[in-house]
């Protein structure tokens, strides 16, 4: 297992596709915007349904931030899409299938085949301000994460 990615780090770069099978890279929004990855275990399971409904209740909270959210798990960019349209989510879901970019941040859990529950800050010069590993039944704190986002305007 890799080891978690720290504060101040760069952000490693990547490029994974959405819902709508669009390709997202990192580096894209390099000088332009903030980046907040969450990563989550599952689609469908109980807790990430929660804290995925929050930050997009949240979603214009994380906008006026001059900030672009991305759910990050395993699961296909079907299964993104389907949990998308019955949840409604306004925010982008990348697939990472092979884990490999959980890898990169040090979230994957080898044993369990998932990534953990971390949230992500990257700032507009691609570097790592906020990182939080949970608990995996523990739903992150939109709060947590927009005072960080606060803290970088």
């Amino acid at each position: 297992m890799s080891e978690e990615i720290k504060v101040g780090a760069v952000a490693p770069d990547f490029t994974l596709k959405d819902q709508d099978q669009k390709e997202v890279k990192l580096g894209d929004y390099k000088g332009k915007k903030n980046v907040v990855l969450a990563f989550y275990p599952l689609d469908w399971s109980p807790v990430c349904t929660t804290e995925n409904k929050c930050l997009n209740d949240d979603f214009p909270k994380f906008q006026s931030a001059n900030t672009e959210v991305f759910g990050v798990s395993r699961d296909s960019t079907y299964s993104h899409k389907a949990w998308q349209e019955t949840l409604g989510l306004k925010h982008r879901l990348l697939s990472d299938m092979s884990g490999d970019t959980a890898k990169k941040y040090g979230m994957w859990l080898d044993d369990k085949f998932i990534t953990k529950r971390a949230t992500i800050v990257i700032d507009k010069q691609g570097v790592v301000r906020y990182v939080k590993v949970q608990e995996i039944l523990t739903a992150r704190n939109d709060n947590e994460i927009l005072t960080a986002l606060k803290s970088l305007n």
